[in-house]
């Protein structure tokens, strides 16, 4: 049987915890941006779920009046193309931060699903190691590059859905406008399922959020 010696020498990703290291772990940039596409986010969500209820695409199935945001179709597509605008100009400027200060590759990547499958087994068992908060595991790196792509398909799919005829070209690529609106449902799923997970593991490990909020 291979020893975890052995199984860190065949993938660096596997590597032995981290030891903590004093100073800033989330610079500024990063904490603003961070919690303006989470607003942004959210906003976007509640207020999709009142317009779906507006026209469902599965028609047995509705959201609570009381979980939505706008209170009226026109109400609740005035929050969501606010909170698109929020989403994409602060999604571009967190994105292109990134990739100007090396933090990208730094933080996300490498990434195998071999490294993710280890630390997902390794957080199931409560073996995952959260002493250094600078240092993503794999699970983490997969789930941040996996909610990046997702908000993108949501904008595309949105944009699919709000101007269909200015942009016949990304229709067809979702499928036409009905497959549209299924794909920007699932990927609203998939965040809203993002956004559950996330909070528990803050729930978790609490000195995450305070990193977020303070910086350290």
């Amino acid at each position: 049987m291979a020893t975890p010696h052995a199984l860190r020498d065949r993938d660096p990703q596997l590597a032995p915890p981290a030891v903590p290291q004093p100073g800033t772990i989330h610079p500024l940039w990063v904490r603003v941006t961070h919690w303006l596409n989470a607003l942004a986010a959210i906003l976007m969500m509640l207020s999709g779920w009142r317009i779906y209820d507006a026209s469902p695409i599965f028609p047995a199935f509705r959201f609570p009046t009381d979980i939505t945001l706008g209170g009226w179709l026109g109400g609740a597509l005035q929050w969501h193309f606010a909170a698109m605008w929020l989403l994409v100009f602060n999604g571009l400027l967190y994105l292109a931060l990134n990739l100007a200060s090396g933090r990208f590759v730094r933080k996300f990547l490498p990434v195998s699903p071999r490294a993710v499958l280890h630390d997902f087994i390794a957080a199931l068992t409560g073996k995952l190691s959260h002493a250094d908060l600078r240092v993503y595991n794999a699970v983490q790196k997969f789930a941040y590059l996996f909610v990046v792509c997702d908000l993108i398909a949501l904008v595309l799919s949105g944009l699919a859905i709000w101007k269909s005829v200015q942009f016949p070209l990304l229709r067809e690529l979702m499928g036409g406008y009905d497959n549209a609106r299924i794909v920007h449902f699932c990927a609203m799923s998939l965040m809203a399922a993002f956004i559950a997970v996330h909070l528990a593991m803050v729930a978790l490990v609490p000195r995450s959020l305070l990193a977020m909020l303070r910086g350290r």
